[in-house]
């Protein structure tokens, strides 16, 4: 970041925040409960009482994967992980937990290929980039709720709690556009529970999480651009909900390329509204 275009002060409250944010994504691996894209023995779905981390295993090229939960017993909580269906469409998505300059290319290749996409957006991404979030709004996206402040909402016990870390995000959404927020929820890391879930319904959200992600948020460490768009069209499979970092400096580089693969593959591109419309 350059400090000639922001105050210190301004830079320390834009800082503060992505550190918190890769930090819990630290403690998360830490503790064994970061996300599980490539899971090959995915829990059953736990308990009211007990957490798990969305995961996946993925068994036949082409195909959707095994997760968690199934579409079935995900439905009753109003929450997916992808569509049942033969028909080749993708839902894409994007969490923001905050910026770093790679949202607006993002969004330039969506427009180039008239993609809609959902932003999981966190607290500090929303206040910090209002820019950015009208530009989503304009450009027909959906900006959906990542929570306040990213915790593992699975801890979160009651529902006073769980609903001021959605809340918090809605009141700054509506400031910003004047709108209110599509209720549209993404637990952090995919850590969940039942009572999470049931929770997130009662305040009248729609929960979702994946069936195609790959490990693009290391900062640090980010994926060859050709071994990203060999393995995301590999895994690419019909109904598939895609979970993408909107901070990865590889996801803004090949997005453009990778919308273009998957409609050689015959695959469009759809708003999670008619996923859950349909449902």
């Amino acid at each position: 970041m350059n400090l000639n275009y922001i105050s210190l002060k301004r830079y320390l409250r834009y800082l503060k925040f992505p550190l918190l944010f890769c930090a819990a994504f630290f403690a998360g691996a830490a503790a064994g409960k970061i996300i599980s894209h490539y899971t090959q023995n995915p829990a059953s779905v736990p308990s009211s009482s007990q957490s798990s981390s969305w995961g996946l295993s993925f068994q036949e090229e082409g195909k959707r994967p095994v997760g968690n939960a199934t579409i079935e017993e995900l439905s009753q909580y109003d929450a997916f992980f992808a569509e049942n269906t033969v028909e080749k469409k993708i839902y894409l998505t994007f969490d923001a937990g905050y910026e770093n300059g790679n949202t607006s290319a993002i969004l330039d290749a969506l427009k180039n290929h008239q993609a809609p996409a959902t932003f999981f957006v966190v607290g500090n991404f929303i206040s910090e980039n209002q820019d950015l979030i009208k530009r989503m709004e304009a450009e027909g996206h959906t900006v959906g709720n990542h929570t306040m402040t990213h915790p593992d909402m699975s801890k979160i016990s009651t529902q006073e709690s769980f609903q001021k870390e959605l809340a918090g995000v809605e009141d700054i959404y509506k400031e910003i556009t004047g709108k209110e927020m599509t209720k549209f929820y993404r637990p952090p890391q995919g850590i969940y529970s039942t009572l999470n879930l049931s929770m997130a319904k009662e305040m009248g959200y729609h929960t979702f999480f994946w069936s195609l992600a790959y490990v693009d948020w290391y900062q640090d460490n980010q994926p060859d651009p050709q071994e990203a768009i060999a393995k995301l069209t590999k895994r690419i499979h019909p109904g598939a909900i895609v979970l993408l970092h909107s901070t990865s400096s590889t996801n803004a580089q090949i997005l453009d390329e990778l919308l273009s693969k998957w409609e050689e593959m015959g695959y469009s591109f759809h708003s999670l509204n008619e996923l859950v419309s349909a449902s």
